[in-house]
């Protein structure tokens, strides 16, 4: 398998990595994905996350565990990525089950966030209504009297998550619409085969 241009890959997340690592030459930020989830009803929402690790082990990004997307994990186990790389004329889909990281990786995670965006995490109770923006103000001065000191707890409503690819596929700009459509798809026995789609 190859990366369309020569270099010889041994699975497609080899793949990934060198096209995330040519966006990171042009991109502000090549890890903003967007990430869609659906409710127990079937019922989709899309935003974009921020893809924190990828590995023969799958995409893994954190949030709030009672956020919506959260909530819908908790319904619905799988979910999709899309990356688009627009200065690379690229794109990557990602399709998978989801699973929770280990408390040991979101703890690791989280000790590397800036204490600032720890505070937050501690203050917002994401996707749920705010009654103004004073409250969450004054649950930031909250938290931030309560950890002036010393290190800042993950709390247990945050952590992460990892969609186990079972699905990828590689898009790339052509001239006149012929685009190039390469998608890996992965077995019961956990084997990667390559085919190509029409545009």
């Amino acid at each position: 398998m190859t990366d369309f241009k020569g270099s010889i890959v041994t699975q497609p997340v080899d793949l990934f990595k060198t096209w995330f690592d040519k966006a990171a030459e042009t991109e502000d930020m090549p890890e903003a994905v967007a990430l869609a989830t659906a409710d127990a009803r079937g019922r989709p929402s899309a935003r974009m996350v921020l893809l924190k690790g990828a590995d023969e082990r799958g995409f893994t990004f954190y949030t709030n565990l009672e956020s919506r997307k959260g909530q819908e994990l908790a319904e619905n186990k799988f979910a999709a990525l899309c990356f688009h790389w627009k200065t690379q004329k690229r794109q990557i889909r990602v399709e998978g089950p989801v699973v929770p990281v280990s408390d040991a990786e979101a703890d690791a995670y989280f000790a590397s966030r800036a204490k600032d965006s720890k505070i937050g995490a501690w203050a917002s109770k994401q996707s749920r209504p705010m009654t103004g923006r004073f409250e969450f103000e004054a649950a930031i001065a909250k938290y931030t009297a309560k950890y002036a000191i010393g290190e800042v707890p993950r709390p247990p409503f945050w952590s992460g998550f990892r969609i186990e690819a079972t699905r990828i596929e590689f898009w790339e700009d052509r001239k006149f619409r012929l685009h190039m459509r390469h998608v890996y798809e992965k077995d019961e026995a956990g084997n990667w085969t390559m085919g190509e789609l029409y545009p």
